[in-house]
């Protein structure tokens, strides 16, 4: 769980809220939730990714270890765990990810596409945050306070235009 040492003005503890398809190019969209801004951060992320976060958040353990699941078995084995993520920059449309890891040799932070360190966060219970300016300059959806989230989402979502969307990739 996360503590007050994780948290800072700089980056906002998020949830993942779910996983949907951008309506306009069939791409899997990963919705993270600030909910105390109810502020939303869509992040698009390939297929294998999202089955990934799928399989997670649905409990569904496949019969084979899948690529996060392996990784999650060898830092397991080498005494390493996932502290938190961070969704760390929005570059010319591209979002940037850190892990960071606690373990035996020190504290390592590794850099990683958003997707896989969801991934790999909802698989370790590790918190996920999104630093302030990454929501700034993502325009992350805000909403009033009239609607339950899901109407609000709804809303949004068929009241956006295609250029709302970007052409964010992995």
């Amino acid at each position: 769980m996360p503590t007050a040492t994780d948290s800072s003005p700089e980056v906002v503890l998020m949830e993942v809220k779910g996983l949907m398809l951008d309506p306009s190019s069939k791409t899997p969209v990963v919705l993270l939730h600030d909910p105390v801004d109810d502020t939303y951060l869509p992040i698009w992320i390939g297929v294998f990714e999202a089955n990934a976060i799928a399989l997670c958040i649905e409990g569904v353990e496949p019969p084979r270890p899948m690529t996060h699941d392996l990784l999650m078995t060898a830092l397991d084995g080498l005494g390493a765990k996932i502290h938190k993520v961070t969704i760390s920059a929005l570059k010319e449309n591209t979002f940037f990810a850190e892990i960071a890891l606690q373990g035996p040799a020190g504290d390592h932070r590794i850099d990683s596409r958003p997707s896989d360190a969801i991934a790999l966060a909802l698989r370790a219970e590790a918190p996920i945050f999104a630093h302030r300016s990454v929501l700034e300059s993502a325009q992350a959806a805000e909403f009033s306070d009239k609607l339950s989230s899901e109407e609000k989402l709804k809303k949004w979502l068929e009241q956006a235009a295609e250029d709302d969307f970007g052409e964010y990739e992995m």
